[in-house]
Order: structure tokens, then C-alpha cells, then sequence
């Protein structure tokens, strides 16, 4: 038995077959993307064809230059930050989840910052780009969480931001030109320094520390499985590269095409939450799964 959809109404059915077969007797690592969470209601900065979206995201040398750019970003974040929280796993996240049960994943590098995939209850997730729950002071590099920095910021400024506004990418809102300018920053309450959300912004380098780890974690798939990402970040197409390089191969579930298309040995073209229940149900309903075993109790499968 399973508790997600049946795979009655997917049409990619012959894809689908193509997806199982790459994943029989071979263990995947996950690589994903704005695309799994989209259908929790956090939007991405690119549509299926790739492009960006109007507004384009806060750039690291910006924000770490300008008081202004860091005024206009905690003020956005400030208001859109109380829907982010709220967002729940979808049946994509769900669905990653089990797969990690069954032994057909072991493990999950996301792009994401959203903390979705824990919450469904995968247990091995590198967050590539970081978490918007934490915080952390570029000058003495103390780590709070966002909770806590929400209080300071609702504290400091009791009357920004009330009533409903459009939710943007990453815990932002779309607000006002100008809404900014009476807003009040808070410092870091240990050295007074700058406080910046602990992701990756736009022209950052995500840490070596955690490139290296997330390699280690590479290295535990025999397939490398892509859902919901156009791949167009290179910090994540990093991985697809390196997979190509070594003929690892590389499954990609995503609605609208990705960079990595013409190298990917099965491509799916649909919703991550669509596509990943019609996996799991086949899975379930086959007894395919049994080639794999159940994980073990740390989450890796055996």
C-alpha cells in the first residue's frame, strides 16, 4: 500500500519505464531544485523555459557594500519570511522521502534553502546553498536563528510590512519601491556587524567545506537523479558534469527543458510531485523495490 496518488492520470508512462530501468539494482543521489518545492507555494526565479523572472535576486557584492541594498532586502524578507516558514512538504519532497526508505536514494544535495526535504523525512540532505532558518554575522561570524532575527526585525520596526503581498523566491515579497527607506537594520548583537542570511546570494561561492562534502555524498549513487532543477546555476550543474565525466548516468525529472538534456540518459518532463508519486506507486505496487532492501536506520541504504 502507498499514500500517494495512483499514476493513472501521468502520461509519461514510457519515460517512466525508461526511469525505472536506470534506477534498477543501482542506488541514486538526488540533485534538486526550485522545482520540487513550487507546489508548496515558494515560487522560483526561473519558469520552465529557464529565463528569469522579472526581479532579480540580491547579489552578494551588493549586499555587502550597500546599507541601502541590505535595507531593501531584510525589508522584503521581513514580510515575506512569515509565509516561507509556514510552507509545508509537498508529495515531491514526500515521495523523496520514501524512496530514501526503500533504499533507492541515498541521499538528496539540494539547491533548495527551504529545510522542505527534512521535514518530509529524508535524513541525509546536503543543503548546498545553505538555510534561510539560520543567520550569521560576516564579522564575527556568530549564528542565530531567523526566529530569533524576526523578532529583533518586527521589535525595530512594528509597523512595516502588514497585509497581504505577492511571495517572491527565497523567503522574499514583493513590496513597494521605496518601502525600504525607513527601515530599520539590526546588527549583530555581539560585534554590531553585518548580518546576512546564512544561503549562497547571486556571484557567491558556496563554501569548500560543504563542495567537498556534497562530493562525498556524489560519490554514493551509482545514478546521479535530477528533480526540478533547469540546471542552470552552475554550482549545481557541477554535479551532472562530473557525471558525465566519469559515465555515471543521469536521470532528469523537470518540467521544461534543462542544460543537461542531451547527456541525460532518461529524461521525465513533468511536475517533480507528479512524476515521483508515479515512480513510487510502481515501485510499491511491483515488488521492484525489494531489489533494494529497506534503508537502515541512519537512512543509508545497504
Amino acid at each position: 500500500m502507498t499514500d500517494f496518488p495512483t499514476a493513472s492520470e501521468f502520461t509519461g508512462n514510457l519515460e517512466l519505464d525508461g526511469l525505472l530501468e536506470l534506477l534498477r539494482n543501482r542506488r541514486a543521489v538526488v540533485l534538486s531544485g526550485a522545482g520540487c518545492s513550487t507546489e508548496s507555494g515558494i515560487p522560483d526565479y526561473r519558469g520552465p523555459d529557464g529565463r528569469l523572472r522579472k526581479r532579480l535576486p540580491m547579489k552578494y557584492q551588493e549586499f555587502v557594500r550597500s546599507q541601502e541594498a541590505r535595507a531593501r532586502y531584510w525589508s522584503r524578507s521581513a514580510v515575506g519570511w512569515e509565509r516561507f516558514r509556514s510552507a509545508r512538504p509537498n508529495t515531491a519532497h514526500r515521495a523523496l522521502a520514501r524512496l530514501e526508505r526503500l533504499g533507492v536514494v541515498r541521499g538528496i544535495i539540494t539547491q533548495n534553502v527551504d529545510g522542505l526535504h527534512q521535514a518530509a523525512g529524508s535524513r541525509r540532505v546536503l543543503e548546498l546553498h545553505g538555510s534561510l532558518a539560520r543567520v550569521r554575522c560576516l564579522q564575527c561570524c556568530r549564528e542565530v536563528s531567523r526566529e530569533r532575527l524576526q523578532r529583533r526585525i518586527r521589535a525595530l520596526n512594528p509597523h512595516h510590512g502588514h497585509g497581504p503581498v505577492p511571495l517572491a523566491p527565497d523567503g522574499d515579497a514583493e513590496l513597494p519601491a521605496g518601502t525600504e527607506e525607513n527601515f530599520a537594520v539590526p546588527e549583530c548583537e555581539l560585534c554590531g556587524g553585518v548580518l546576512k542570511p546564512d544561503v549562497v546570494f547571486f556571484g557567491e561561492n558556496v563554501p569548500k567545506a560543504r563542495v567537498e562534502r556534497a562530493w562525498r555524498l556524489f560519490q554514493k549513487g551509482a545514478v546521479l537523479l535530477v528533480v526540478g532543477s533547469s540546471l542552470t546555476v552552475f554550482s549545481g550543474r557541477r554535479f551532472v558534469l562530473r557525471a558525465e565525466e566519469e559515465g555515471r548516468p543521469v536521470g532528469i525529472v523537470n518540467l521544461g527543458p534543462t542544460r543537461a538534456d542531451e547527456v541525460a540518459r532518461v529524461k521525465v518532463e513533468g511536475s517533480a510531485g507528479q512524476v515521483l508519486s508515479a515512480l513510487v506507486t510502481r515501485l510499491d505496487g511491483s515488488g521492484f523495490a525489494a531489489e533494494y532492501g529497506e534503508a537502515r536506520s541512519d537512512g543509508v541504504a545497504g
